[in-house]
């Protein structure tokens, strides 16, 4: 190894270093949040431009296990952040149990959206029926998307817990999965209220 790997490998290794690295994480994030707001923010703008348009909007049903659903993203929520307060206390195998838990969570979460839509479908409401039920499809498919999006990442991070290997920057990216997921739980209470207050 030359001095200048050598220097350039400790230097690699240093706090300041972690700290820049961390910091392009979340700024990482912030453009994340930013423009998933921007697509939900357009999407909610079409909904009420065409709510105010015409007189075709015929209300659609509301499946009960919605309201299921919110409850078990919720408890995914606040079972990542008994994670991250057990990992700071280094209590890791707790850490584990509540990640999982909260990864868990998400795919019920997924299964019980996939259950409201076969009821929709079932008494004979699909996307193409009325811009009510065309919203609801497509406001609840965008927000499924992102949040198969953070399960990918919350798995990453529960492979690597269980496979011991949880250094700085993997705490990073706990931090920001975290944030997104609770980002996604803010978004989707936004659109039970859109639904059950104007859909």
């Amino acid at each position: 190894m030359t001095p200048s790997s050598g220097a350039a490998s400790s230097w690699a290794e240093t706090p300041d270093h972690r700290g820049a690295d961390r910091r392009t994480s979340f700024v990482g994030m912030l453009i994340l949040l930013v423009s998933c707001g921007i697509v939900f923010a357009a999407l909610v703008i079409a909904f009420v431009a065409r709510r105010l348009m015409g007189d075709d909007w015929i209300p659609t049903p509301k499946p009960p296990i919605l309201w299921l659903n919110t409850g078990i993203l919720i408890a995914s929520s606040v079972a990542l952040d008994l994670a991250r307060r057990a990992l700071k206390a280094r209590h890791r195998a707790s850490f584990n149990r509540w990640w999982t838990a909260a990864t868990a969570l998400g795919g019920v979460f997924l299964v019980g959206q996939a259950i409201a839509w076969s009821q929709l479908r079932a008494a004979g409401i699909y996307v193409a029926t009325n811009p009510s039920s065309s919203f609801f499809y497509v406001l609840t498919a965008v927000h499924a998307l992102h949040l198969i999006g953070g399960m990918m990442a919350l798995i990453w991070v529960d492979v690597q817990a269980l496979r011991l290997r949880l250094g700085p920057a993997k705490r990073t990216a706990i931090d920001v999965c975290a944030i997104f997921w609770h980002f996604l739980d803010v978004l989707w209470i936004m659109l039970m209220a859109i639904f059950y207050l104007w859909a």
